[in-house]
């Protein structure tokens, strides 16, 4: 009988023995020269840098038009916001009184997702309204005008930048009252008893 001996420590190929080892010198110039340019990513962040962020101006802007669209901004010491295709209107920072944070759920989808809730078999509409939402964060100012008239504005801007926007103001003069450190959080039960 012929039997043919095979070799219990095959080696492999060596292409493939190439491509590790120059994967592996591949690795060794690579990971210092990331870690390098992570360690610079760091750097300190200029306080001086406008801040611009897209916001729906809900009411009480010096003379910004109720539920516009547009971009709200930090421009050296004034809170800017610009309205699509109107001109900006500011108030100074130094002014500001008080910021304060909250959150707000609104539901989405219009009518055909409301006749996609009705329709829904056995309840289903119900799970259906658990993805028809979207949260929102709201900002709300307290300022001065120059005339010592005290007013105030409220924002909705998209969920987490409430919190960066109220950071930007703080580090450029703006009064914040301690009550206002934590967002408000609305509940149903003080959604339905307004409406009453």
């Amino acid at each position: 009988m012929n039997r043919t001996a095979v070799q219990r420590g095959c080696r492999q190929p060596a292409s493939l023995s190439i491509s590790r080892s120059a994967l592996a010198c591949l690795m060794l110039f690579i990971w210092p020269s990331a870690t390098a340019f992570a360690q610079n990513d760091g750097r300190a962040e200029n306080v001086t840098a406008p801040l611009g962020i897209r916001a729906t101006h809900i009411l009480g802007f010096a003379s910004a038009k109720n539920n516009a669209n547009g971009r709200l901004s930090t421009q050296d010491d004034a809170l800017q916001f610009q309205a699509n295709g109107r001109p900006a209107v500011q108030v100074k920072i130094a002014s500001i009184q008080d910021v304060f944070l909250g959150e707000q759920s609104k539901q989405v989808g219009g009518v055909p997702m409301t006749l996609g809730k009705t329709a829904a078999p056995f309840g289903g509409g119900r799970v259906v309204s658990l993805f028809a939402h979207k949260k929102y964060d709201t900002l709300a100012l307290e300022y001065v005008d120059s005339n010592g008239g005290v007013h105030g504005a409220v924002f909705q801007l998209n969920k987490g930048q409430g919190e960066v926007l109220r950071n930007e103001l703080l580090a450029r003069g703006a009064h914040v009252s301690r009550s206002a450190d934590e967002p408000t959080k609305q509940s149903t039960g003080e959604v339905t008893s307004e409406s009453k």
